[in-house]
């Protein structure tokens, strides 16, 4: 098959992935994730083609796939494996902004479902400031924003209510 092809399929693959997630199909979403990501493989490493870049997408898409059928596990190792590229080259204000965003969020969703919930509210505020820092549309901002607020508050709830039960605070220990 010639490169321009399996490119082109790769990333119809991702924008399909992309959409069955919207439409509630998390289940087709990451079958298509995966299929592209094998789309993508059998481009030549010779080929003037970001593989690092493209897996960073399909495991951001994969990630919310995987959270949104309970599958917290798998989705935190495919957030990180996303946030690996993001993290040292991602563009926040340019498209990949949107799917660097989603990979933060769903790595505090998974942190916060497989039982770290410090972990899971730094992510959470973390999703917030970039929300707020981009520039440029962000398809279901308030309602991210609003799932941000309303899981932040149930964390800082359980956090409070566990210090409250036997911590003391560095001044209290020492008086």
């Amino acid at each position: 098959m010639k490169p321009l092809r399996e490119v082109a399929q790769a990333y119809m693959s991702l924008s399909d992935a992309g959409m069955q997630l919207q439409a509630g199909s998390y289940r087709d979403a990451a079958e298509s994730c995966r299929k592209a990501m094998e789309m993508s493989r059998t481009i030549s490493l010779e080929e003037a083609f970001d593989h690092e870049g493209f897996d960073a997408f399909c495991f951001a898409t994969l990630s919310e796939a995987f959270w949104r059928l309970g599958r917290f596990e798998e989705s935190l190792q495919s957030a990180e494996k996303a946030l690996r590229y993001f993290n040292r080259r991602g563009e926040l204000n340019q498209d990949e902004g949107k799917l660097w965003i989603a990979a933060v969020f769903s790595k505090a969703v998974a942190l916060q479902e497989t039982g770290s919930p410090e972990d899971a509210a730094g992510f959470f505020r973390t999703a917030g400031e970039m929300i707020a820092e981009r520039k440029g549309e962000l398809p279901g901002k308030e309602m991210l924003l609003q799932e941000i607020e309303e899981r932040l508050a149930l964390l800082e709830g359980s956090l409070n209510s566990k210090r409250k039960s036997g911590y003391k605070a560095w001044w209290e220990f020492w008086s």
